[in-house]
């Protein structure tokens, strides 16, 4: 719609941001974005010359180019983000862009495909240790297999209070440690100590924001492992898993695109 309405013919470059269950479109571009190399790669068509094309007057129905693509293996993109150069600074996000580059983990196993990502944006998983666990009371219950799966691999689990107490009415051991406001010995000084080797830490409210700054800026200048969002918890755990019981494939690009029918 935004295409017809703005008449573009070729590529087209859309930011969304969602807020409160609402979508909301911050610009259209008409231009190639760093989003195309990768979504090529993903699907195993080339767009940008399939744009060209078409703003020389080839239609998509004379290059052969429709909307069915069912890639066989699945792609993920990390962000590279450049806090670390950065003294003092948050590493939080928010609506501006801050990446400056990105990287591509593909496989034909999701939980790989998200290692390799990871891998690429310079994180080492942990293949065991122990895991800091903080999260907002609505993410507690969605968070409990990631929490299991970590015991059962062998990590040992160290939480707020309310974290804790939640986790061991559900069946899970964890140690307690102290929030930075709490006083010392409290979680920043396990992360320098080098005792926790993941962190899984959501927040909600602009008060959580500012009290866990100290814990992402310390396990970004301590390269921990960190996540902040439920669904990367259980992306990792996966990956974690898979690390584990695998050893990591390499393959030419060309080969997944080949096994799925694309190129």
């Amino acid at each position: 719609m935004l295409g017809s309405a703005l008449g573009v013919v070729g590529l087209m470059n859309v930011q969304y941001a969602l807020k409160d269950n609402e979508i909301y479109i911050l610009e259209v571009n008409p231009r190639a974005s760093r989003t195309v190399p990768f979504v090529s790669k993903a699907t195993g068509r080339p767009l940008a010359s399939i744009a060209a094309l078409c703003m020389v007057g080839k239609t998509l129905k004379e290059q052969n180019i429709t909307e069915e693509i069912s890639p066989k293996f699945y792609s993920v993109k990390e962000a590279i983000l450049p806090f670390l150069k950065f003294p003092g600074v948050d590493p939080i996000l928010g609506p501006e862009m801050r990446s400056t580059g990105e990287v591509m983990g593909i496989d034909r196993d999701f939980a790989i495909a998200f290692a390799k990502s990871q891998i690429g944006a310079g994180q080492t998983l942990p293949q065991s240790g122990r895991v800091f666990v903080s999260v907002r009371d609505q993410d507690k219950a969605r968070i409990l297999p990631a929490i299991s799966e970590l015991i059962d691999m062998g990590f040992a689990v160290v939480a707020t209070r309310g974290t804790k107490r939640y986790l061991e009415e559900n069946g899970l051991e964890s140690e307690v440690v102290n929030k930075v406001l709490e006083g010392r010995p409290h979680i920043v000084d396990a992360m320098k100590n080098g005792e926790i080797d993941l962190v899984f830490n959501t927040t909600e409210g602009a008060k959580a924001l500012i009290d866990s700054k100290d814990i992402r800026r310390t396990a970004l200048l301590h390269r921990i492992p960190y996540y902040t969002t439920v669904a990367g918890a259980l992306a990792v755990t996966r990956a974690i898993r898979a690390l584990r019981d695998h050893i990591l494939r390499v393959a030419p690009l060309q080969s997944y695109a080949k096994a799925s029918g694309t190129v």
